[in-house]
C-alpha cells in the first residue's frame, strides 16, 4: 500500500528544534509519539481537572458505579 505524502509549513525556527529532538527517526514515528504524549498530557490534566472539582467520595460512588455496569452487563 502506498502512502500519500504531504508537507507541513513550519518556521525554519520551529523545524530546526523539532530536527533536533527527532534525531533519526523518521518523521512520522516522530510525530506519532507528539501526538500520543499530547493526548496523554491531556488526559492527565482534564484527570487532575475533575479531581479538583469532585469529592473522594463522589469519585468512590464513580468507581462503583462503573463496576457495576461491567458485572451487570458483562463488560
Amino acid at each position: 500500500m502506498i502512502k500519500k505524502i504531504t508537507t507541513i509549513s513550519v518556521s525554519e525556527e520551529i523545524k530546526k528544534k523539532l530536527e533536533n529532538e527527532k534525531g533519526s527517526m523518521s518523521w512520522d514515528d516522530f510525530l506519532l509519539i507528539l501526538i500520543n504524549e499530547y493526548r496523554k498530557k491531556k488526559a492527565e490534566n482534564g484527570i487532575a481537572k475533575l479531581r479538583s472539582l469532585i469529592t473522594r467520595e463522589e469519585i468512590e460512588k464513580i468507581e462503583e458505579s462503573h463496576k457495576k455496569m461491567h458485572e451487570e452487563f458483562k463488560i
